[in-house]
Order: C-alpha cells, then structure tokens, then sequence
C-alpha cells in the first residue's frame, strides 16, 4: 500500500505520513540499543559487584538470629532453620553493652566534631590566607598523606604514654582532632569560595573568626558531611589504637568489647559476634542515609586541582 502526498494551499506536497509499522521500529530502536548485549553484560557486572558487596552483610545479619549450632553447620544454611534472639539477648545482658555502646558514641562524635572544626579551620588558612611558608606547609600535609599509620602507630604511642594520657578518653580523641585528609579535603574545597565575599566581609569590619563560621562554613556544607560521615566511620570501626590505648574495662568501645569479649574458652563464640556487628553497623547506616545528598555532593563538586 502506498501513500500520497497531499497539496498544501501554496501548491508544495505536503510529506506524507510515516506508516504505523515504520513509526513503530523508530520507537523500538532505542529499546533495543539498550538490550543489546554490550548493555546486559554490564548489567551483570554491576549485579554481581552489588551481590559481592551485599553478600557478607546479609551474610552477617542472617547468623545473627541462628543458634550457634547451625551457625558452625556445614554445609551452611541461608535461611535459618530456627530463628532465635539469643544472641541480642546476650549481647546486652552479659556485655555490659550500653556502657560500650557510650563510649563509641561520645568518643566518634567528639572525634568527628573537632576534626571537621580544626580541619576545616586548617583548610581556610592554606586556601585563602597569605602568611610566609605556607607552601612549605602544604606540602607537609600531603606527605603526611603518603606515610602509612602504621609507621606513626608507636611514636604516636609513646608521645601519649610521656604525656600520662594513657587509659584515658583523651588519649581515645586527641590524636584524631585534625587529620591530613580533611585538611587537604577543605583546603581544595575553599579554593573555590569567591574571594568577593571574604572581601565584602573583612570590609563591614568581620574578623577572621566571623568570616570563617559565617561566610566560609555556609557555603563549604557538602564537604563539611563528606568529611564528617568519613571521620566518623573510622572512628566508629576502630579498633588497634583503643586495643593498646586503653586497658581498663569500662573505656573500651565496641569494637574492642566485641572482640575480647566473643572469644571464649580457646572457642570464638560466633552469634555473640554476629550480632554484635550487626548493632555496630546500624549507626553508621543511619548516619550515611541522613548525609547521603551532602555526601555526593561534596564528593562530586570537590575541585582536586
């Protein structure tokens, strides 16, 4: 069947209307661009990385609520055959867990606290204050950056054991008030606040000080959070430095509790284990999904120059 073109009032031949069957392929085509097999392989790629990064957290919470038996089992269950709570039911009846579970929470807010603060402020001072040597100061924090914390574990060791710290919550928090990340971090993100609006500042007779927590902290929001979820995080899970820096009981963090106190009898007592992580991983779930538009944000707009 063949279509004809239709004259217009001026004479021209008006094109003719593109059949159904060709209007359909057109709409079909990128539905196809997208199912070729380029594009399901990629798909595949990116469900198998989710289900590699998923696998053990779901791993994790599941033994959690399965006896210890069937926790050992092989081979091993995805599903439990019996559901139990008595690892939770343990975990904060015969671990003192509360009392832990404070001193994570006071010890990573204070840690995350006054390192995005003296960061932050550390940052300003090499972005957007001129004062002798502070290229040579720039380049001391990046190569800070390249020295393993393990080589600074036991200097770092001895400076708090010579200032008596030792078995204190100072010696928990001090050591991580400001770090070279979050200093090269907000240092790179103040680049690119306008020096206009410093300008405008100090001209309306705005300290310094003024300048910074009203002008500069504003407009540095995103890598603010960024900065704040890492440190937070690190402070969170760690767990070598709170090992040796504390001895008594009643200042250890989760992680050290957790460790110490799931192993038995020459035995690791698995469930205890299980649940106890899975307590430890909901605070940090909840704090990334508070961040998450800052944390993208700031990661995304940070300029690295």
């Amino acid at each position: 069947m063949t279509t004809t073109s239709l004259p217009t009032a001026g004479g021209t031949p008006a094109p003719a209307p593109t059949p159904p069957a060709a209007s359909a392929r057109l709409d079909d085509a990128p539905r196809r661009r997208r199912s070729s097999p380029r594009a399901i392989l990629l798909n595949v790629a990116l469900l198998a990385g989710l289900a590699a990064s998923l696998g053990p957290l779901v791993w994790m919470v599941v033994s959690s609520v399965k006896p210890e038996g069937e926790i050992r089992q092989f081979p091993p269950t995805l599903i439990p055959d019996q559901v139990t709570w008595t690892n939770y039911t343990e975990l904060f009846a015969s671990l003192n867990f509360p009392r832990y579970f404070l001193n994570s929470v006071v010890v990573a807010l204070v840690v995350t606290v006054g390192s995005v603060l003296f960061s932050a402020m550390v940052g300003y001072a090499l972005a957007k204050l001129d004062f002798p040597g502070r290229r040579a100061l720039f380049a001391l924090v990046m190569g800070t950056l390249m020295v393993p914390g393990m080589v600074t574990f036991v200097p770092l060791f001895v400076l708090v054991a010579n200032l008596d710290l030792i078995n204190t919550y100072a010696a928990l928090v001090l050591p991580f008030l400001a770090a070279p990340f979050g200093v090269f971090l907000m240092r790179q993100f103040m680049l690119d606040v306008p020096d206009e609006l410093l300008d405008a500042a100090r001209v309306d007779g705005a300290g310094e000080f003024r300048t910074f927590f009203r002008i500069v902290l504003p407009q540095t929001r995103p890598a603010l959070a960024t900065l704040g979820i890492l440190t937070f995080l690190g402070s969170w899970n760690n767990f070598l430095w709170p090992l040796v820096a504390v001895q008594s009981a009643d200042k250890y963090t989760l992680p050290v509790a957790l460790a110490l106190y799931s192993t038995g009898q020459n035995t690791v007592q698995y469930g205890l284990l299980v649940a106890g992580a899975t307590v430890i991983v909901l605070p940090i779930l909840i704090v990334f999904l508070a961040l998450q538009r800052h944390i993208v944000q700031g990661i995304s707009t940070t300029g690295l120059k």
